[in-house]
């Protein structure tokens, strides 16, 4: 597919703010004049709404791989039925979670990281991909609900691991995320507005109500 318009991803442990940046993101372009929608992993769709329920609720994880798998096949689904008709309409997604999830808490549970990737080779690569970093201890004090299988401390530093060997490979932008969430907004919004400055758009409306063929965002 051609895609027309940018995706982006926000990364983060569990409880790192990442949702709630993701959001703010999306509703501060969105105030700039760009289409951008939000989106999350697991999906909303069928398979996400089974891993949610069935995979990350669980009193103990099921196999690793079986995990990569579940998450393959809803990412996939994810990328048909929500990321790739967004960005033919040349909107911006922002997706909560995406493929380096998959690389950072299936890998840290010593799953071969090129073969997490080789079942994932049909899923989009993201035109940009941040990672919020957050201490795992820190993680563990701010979150107040019941927590899911993958939300133990040891689990969650080995998950921080592969998170910041994909920030050293640049796979990944880092944000520190240690700080207020209007500091932490701001630093995602320049990566972001500096990214989008560097696009080309080709043959697509992507502000709205203005022809942007060939012109480059101001």
């Amino acid at each position: 597919m051609e895609k027309e318009g940018v995706f982006i991803c926000i990364e983060g442990l569990d409880a790192s703010g990442k949702t709630t940046q993701a959001r703010l993101l999306v509703e501060e372009l969105n105030q700039r004049g760009f289409e951008a929608v939000y989106t999350t992993e697991p999906s909303r769709g069928e398979i996400g709404r089974f891993i949610r329920k069935r995979v990350l609720q669980r009193e103990g994880r099921v196999p690793s791989v079986v995990e990569a798998l579940l998450f393959a096949v809803d990412r996939l689904d994810h990328v048909e039925r929500e990321i790739k008709p967004a960005l033919k309409e040349g909107k911006i997604v922002v997706s909560d979670r995406y493929l380096y999830s998959s690389l950072a808490y299936q890998g840290a549970a010593g799953l071969d990281l090129n073969w997490i990737r080789e079942i994932n080779r049909l899923a989009l690569i993201p035109d940009l991909a941040i990672y919020i970093d957050v201490p795992p201890e820190t993680v563990f004090e701010r979150i107040r609900r019941k927590r899911t299988v993958m939300e133990e401390l040891q689990t969650q530093e080995k998950v921080r691991a592969v998170y910041m060997s994909l920030v050293e490979t640049e796979t990944l932008k880092l944000i520190d995320g240690n700080r207020p969430a209007e500091e932490v907004a701001k630093d995602i919004l320049s990566i972001v507005t500096d990214f989008l400055k560097t696009c080309v758009i080709k043959e697509f409306r992507f502000l709205k109500g203005r022809e942007t063929k060939g012109a480059f965002i101001k």
